[in-house]
């Protein structure tokens, strides 16, 4: 599967010290494993990605996973 980052995703992750890129960069890698789960009430499906206190918020359209945000787990979802 193919991973394609939107620009406010890869914003927030060069804010972050490389451990923390690194680690969700290969969380990313591995869709569809990990803690992911479907967010209800959307017209699309939207996925979230659990890794430690970050949630990364991404859709699967044609067989690449397009990354849509990155935030902390009390910020991602406003």
């Amino acid at each position: 599967m193919f991973i394609e980052f939107k620009k406010s995703a890869i914003k927030f992750l060069e804010k972050l010290n490389k451990k923390e890129q690194t680690r969700i960069i290969t969380s990313v890698e591995k869709i569809p494993q990990g803690d992911i789960a479907p967010l209800h009430g959307k017209k699309i499906t939207v996925y979230r990605l659990r890794v430690g206190k970050y949630r990364i918020i991404f859709t699967i359209e044609n067989n690449i996973a397009i990354v849509a945000d990155i935030d902390s787990r009390g910020d991602v979802y406003k």
